[in-house]
């Protein structure tokens, strides 16, 4: 791996810290929205990960504790608030009874489309600076690290 230039600049630094700002502010935005629906960040994202899975397959304790980075006891007793908010179900696999399928219920799905509408909006009003920040961020890392060494994964 080459390193064309290993000296940050103040501009460097700056956009960095611009750019983490700016997603903490935005995930402040939505901590808040799902505070003020009666949940955590943590639940709120469990929805959310369940809602997009949902579209594809469905999705297990294990594939939602992988999906939050968490650890499966952790994911259970999330799992188990949440079926107690009535936000989501759990079910035994019918193949294969090792696996919990959890799946959103109505109520859960009314919560996650107001969270998400209320986040898209918010997403709308800060898209530019998060255009801008990851331009400014693209630049930096193929100077730092060249521009052959920056493996998208895609």
């Amino acid at each position: 791996m080459s390193h064309p230039s290993t000296e940050l600049t103040q501009a460097d630094f700056e956009s960095l810290a611009r750019f983490r700002f700016t997603i903490r502010r935005y995930l402040a935005f939505a901590e808040q929205g799902a505070k003020a629906a009666g949940l955590t960040s943590q639940q709120h994202q469990a929805l959310l990960a369940i809602k997009a899975q949902s579209f594809t397959s469905e999705m297990t304790v294990g594939d939602l504790a992988n999906r939050l980075l968490l650890r499966p006891h952790s994911t259970a007793e999330l799992v188990n608030r949440l079926v107690a908010a009535d936000l989501i179900t759990r079910d035994i696999a019918v193949h294969d009874r090792r696996k919990v399928h959890v799946r959103l219920t109505a109520r859960g799905e009314a919560v996650l489309a107001t969270l998400s509408a209320r986040n898209l909006r918010e997403l709308q009003t800060v898209t530019p600076a998060f255009e801008a920040l990851l331009l400014q961020l693209s630049d930096l890392v193929e100077d730092f690290v060249g521009p052959n060494d920056c493996d998208t994964g895609a």
